[in-house]
């Protein structure tokens, strides 16, 4: 049964993530940066300062006083709950070992890129959200593309695809690096951990999106402070090789290699592949999964909070990525020599979650148990992030009675995601967000005119 999966996922895989999808992710991104003139680089204060900057001094973007929404900051410690997981550590050491370290440059061009990819999704997002009977908002990209496109069935087709996500990506992916950390740090049997995590879980969930909120405007500012410091004390010790790895990174990023007679088998495209593919599985842009909780966010304006999700993907990526990436490589356990005659021999190299374990153990005392905090932290928040995602969606497709089937669904998924093969389940993820990023981008192409015009009218 597993042999049939993976050959189905393969042959989907190959297709979703094929030369013509990447190239569809990046020129999505580059035109919004073209249209609107390089607003991630030049109008960098400006949206720090409506992001960032006003956590700091503006209470009304911490807070916020209509019970039915939730503020500006929660709505982005929820949608970077989604995105801070596994991807920015396991994620990360799998798309050097697989690709090399040339891949974190790809990484970083397709988060540059993916910054106005994500401001898209969310002008859109605020602008063609609704009410529903409740006075509860209801948005995401579906929305938009039923409003703005007039097209329902590519928006029932969006919703299908991120149902099955949020139980690949947003769960059991989450809960099997938990598991895998736990188990070789720990010696914590995976079906222990398996249940343990299905409680505590359920116990968020049944508060509903306030509660979900609440937990992550808590865990997401100490977890990414508490993973960064732990990378800062690697990165110090290391410091003097820090610029020999910014030189392999760019160096790895267009070298042509082979492997086993295959042209460019290890090098430039090997590269190109898994630093896009896994940049997006980390922050997301172009799946507009992101809209669905900005959507409920106490704004107005639709390029405020289109600014939100610039600042997530260069937190995301930008930031904690390349501090997975530099612990790795600054730390000598990466060694592309090895890896590259293991490809060439057919024999498996390590995983990502040991490979970064390895890296943080090299100076931190128990830096492998430090580690599988960071993974406990960062694949819980995602868990409970990408709930919401999943429960908006089955709201929209099958009405808000489906939402109680869908909580349990989810959280019985989560002992199975323990328990299960990672390297199966992180490619059925991969495959499963290119389905999800398809009729998204498509919208956003065709919708991105109003992306302009809304942004030239704030900017007047």
């Amino acid at each position: 049964m597993r042999e049939v999966i993976e050959k189905v996922n393969t042959i989907c895989n190959h297709f979703v993530w094929g030369p013509g999808m990447l190239l569809f992710f990046l020129l999505i991104g580059i035109w919004f940066t073209i249209r609107t003139k390089g607003f991630q680089i030049f109008q960098w204060k400006l949206w720090m300062n409506h992001t960032l900057f006003a956590f700091l001094k503006d209470t009304n973007v911490r807070k916020t006083k209509d019970p039915k929404a939730i503020s500006q900051f929660q709505s982005f410690c929820t949608s970077l709950a989604a995105t801070l997981g596994t991807g920015n550590i396991t994620g990360v050491a799998a798309a050097i070992v697989a690709g090399g370290a040339g891949a974190i440059f790809w990484m970083w061009v397709s988060a540059f890129f993916g910054m106005m990819t994500s401001y898209a999704e969310n002008v859109l997002g605020i602008r063609y959200r609704y009410k529903n009977s409740k006075g509860d908002w209801v948005g995401g990209a579906m929305v938009y593309m039923e409003r703005g496109l007039n097209c329902r069935w590519l928006a029932i087709l969006y919703s299908f695809f991120c149902i099955f996500v949020s139980f690949g990506m947003g769960n059991m992916t989450q809960a099997n690096s938990i598991a895998s950390g736990l188990k070789s740090s720990f010696s914590i049997p995976p079906y222990i951990v398996g249940i343990c995590l299905m409680a505590v879980v359920g116990l968020v969930l049944v508060g509903g999106v306030k509660r979900v909120a609440s937990v992550t405007e808590k865990v997401v500012p100490f977890m990414a402070i508490f993973y960064i410091a732990g990378g800062i004390v690697v990165l110090i010790v290391n410091y003097q090789e820090i610029p020999q790895a910014f030189q392999l990174i760019f160096k790895e990023a267009f070298q042509l290699k082979a492997v086993g007679g295959g042209v460019l088998g290890y090098g430039m495209r090997q590269a190109v592949k898994m630093g896009v593919a896994r940049g997006i599985f980390s922050n997301e842009a172009g799946l507009g999964s992101s809209v669905l909780v900005h959507a409920a966010a106490d704004v107005k304006e639709p390029v405020v909070q289109g600014m939100w999700g610039i600042a997530e993907v260069f937190i995301d990526t930008i930031v904690v990525c390349t501090v997975t990436a530099l612990v790795i490589i600054t730390t000598g356990v990466y060694e592309p020599q090895k890896f590259l005659n293991n490809i060439i021999k057919g024999v498996e190299n390590v995983d990502g979650t040991t490979l970064t374990g390895q890296a943080f153990a090299t100076v931190i005392p128990w830096g492998d148990k430090f580690l599988s905090l960071a993974i406990v932290l960062f694949a819980f928040a995602t868990i409970i992030g990408w709930y919401y995602y999943g429960e908006r969606t089955m709201a929209y497709l099958m009405g808000e009675k489906s939402v109680s089937f869908y909580k349990i669904c989810y959280i019985a998924m989560i002992l199975p995601g323990c328990m299960a093969a990672p390297d199966l389940i992180w490619d059925i993820a991969d495959t499963l967000n290119g389905c999800m990023a398809i009729p998204n981008l498509i919208a956003l192409a065709l919708l991105g005119k109003e992306v302009i015009t809304a942004t030239q009218e704030y900017l007047k």
